[in-house]
């Protein structure tokens, strides 16, 4: 099932939007406890001057006592649109004076002359403030004291609108803020748009990389489809490859095999089929080889274009005695005197299945092209510039104007009956192209035949974990009872 992702635009207005929102939330939390702490700053205010304006207004009569003339204005200034009602009272030395005797008066702290607090009057609540002062006699003073209360609609009303004020404020904020991030990743994507454009425009033979300019970070991602494209087109051009030169070289054998089974049906006499047959057989078995060989190719332009092929260390000497001793069978069936030699121990870093491929085809061009009664020897060694492996005969050998046409695939020099591929040298030189090494075609040691060699480049480091034993380290009767069919020098 496919997961449905939502577009970059969206993700992120959401996230804006969800973490504007939090932070949002905390503000007006922050907001409310603020105007709150306003509106009381305000209404204290209000309470502490009409207060005071009472307090003006206490006198000392004639008999000693205190009397309190109300001004309207000290009322007048508590009133509100939110029609907060009003309290007062007034008291003395001696007691309740005036005003709501069951008002409670505020406790003050020692030198504090008024006092602020919220209570409960009425069942409603109120903000309460009491005034300590005292009226002189001319001889002396009478101290009293003025409580002031109202209650808080007023100041609810005051906290609310400052809080609606500023969550109107964050919520136009957040609009604005998502108009912008919805143009802002507008015009940012436009590099995407003409990113998705041009790749829709291309033709599916297109493969060459992407040159549309990109901001930084897409440009990882244009260069990871770069390199898939790159290993696409690489891919690709192997698969044509190998589909031209299969159906360049299986033309002929299936030809042949369909012409001699035509001719096996026909044939009126066992012996005629029995050859067809026969011939058939040759042309399957050579169309077998042909599809080795190809196979081979095929996985060596795909090991050449890749760079992370898996390497180990390969012993030459052990992997080129057991092919040796593979192909003595083949070799005494084609009149060969097969023969191994170990000048010294070789250590390469590579690919130990193509080393192996690489060691057969030099044995099988030398099996198959130097003739009945011929001596082939495979020798393996060490030089100051790195080891080697050779095959050397004394058959025929390639005409010195022939050595470089033999290195071209399919090419056979002027044996077209041998029933060679033409694969076996470039492949071997393809495989050791890839190992870092050189394929040397020479004549061989008494000037006949052809001497094959491989060098490669010397060992990156000198103590290497080699993967499979030396012959150092194989039992005695193992390591010094030859094989039979190969000649003494096999050790």
């Amino acid at each position: 099932m496919r997961l449905v992702i939502r577009s970059l635009r969206r993700r992120l207005l959401a996230w804006l939007l969800a973490g504007t929102a939090a932070l949002g939330m905390i503000a007006l939390a922050d907001t409310w406890e603020e105007a709150q702490q306003t509106a009381n700053e305000v209404s204290d205010r209000v309470l502490a001057g009409s207060a005071l304006a009472i307090a003006e207004r206490v006198v000392v009569s004639e008999s000693g006592g205190l009397e309190v003339d109300i001004p309207y204005v000290a009322l007048e200034m508590l009133t509100s649109a939110a029609q907060d009602r009003v309290f007062y009272r007034v008291d003395g030395p001696k007691g309740f004076i005036t005003g709501y005797e069951t008002l409670p008066a505020l406790a003050r702290e020692e030198g504090q002359s008024t006092a602020f607090d919220d209570m409960r009057f009425r069942g409603d609540p109120i903000r309460v403030a009491t005034l300590a002062r005292s009226a002189s006699t001319g001889i002396d003073s009478v101290p009293f004291t003025v409580t002031v209360a109202e209650t808080t609609i007023a100041r609810r009303q005051l906290a609310q609108s400052i809080l609606l004020h500023s969550a109107a404020r964050l919520l136009l904020m957040m609009i604005g803020a998502a108009v912008i991030v919805w143009i802002s990743v507008t015009l940012s994507l436009r590099p995407l748009y003409r990113l998705r454009g041009a790749i829709a425009r291309r033709s599916p033979d297109d493969l060459e990389p992407i040159r549309e300019d990109v901001p930084s970070e897409v440009e990882g991602l244009v260069e990871t489809v770069n390199s898939f494209m790159v290993r696409l087109q690489s891919a690709l051009e192997a698969l044509r490859h190998f589909t031209g030169n299969a159906s360049h070289q299986l033309r002929t054998p299936l030809a042949v095999i369909r012409t001699q089974l035509a001719l096996a049906a026909r044939a009126d006499e066992p012996a005629i089929a029995t050859a067809a047959i026969a011939r058939a057989d040759e042309s399957v078995a050579k169309v077998e080889r042909i599809l080795a060989q190809l196979l081979v190719m095929a996985r060596l332009d795909a090991e050449i274009r890749s760079s992370d092929a898996m390497t180990v260390d390969v012993n030459l000497q052990e992997l080129c005695r057991d092919i040796t001793a593979e192909s003595v069978p083949r070799a005494a069936e084609a009149g060969i005197d097969l023969g191994f030699a170990a000048e010294a121990e070789a250590v390469i870093r590579g690919q130990p299945l193509l080393i192996e491929e690489m060691a057969r085809n030099l044995l099988s061009n030398a099996i198959l092209y130097s003739g009945s009664g011929a001596e082939v020897t495979l020798t393996v060694g060490q030089t100051d510039d790195g080891p080697f492996l050779q095959v050397e005969d004394d058959g025929p050998g390639i005409p010195d104007e022939r050595r470089e046409s033999v290195r071209r695939r399919f090419d056979r020099g002027a044996r077209m009956d041998d029933g060679g591929t033409g694969l076996g040298l470039p492949i071997v030189e393809e495989i050791a192209s890839l190992h870092g090494g050189r394929l040397d075609l020479s004549r061989g040691t008494k000037g006949r035949g052809l001497r094959a060699r491989v060098a490669f480049p010397p060992a990156q480091s000198p103590e290497r974990q080699i993967s499979g034993g030396s012959p150092d380290q194989l039992p005695p009767e193992e390591a010094e009872a030859p094989h039979p069919g190969l000649r003494p020098e096999y050790r």
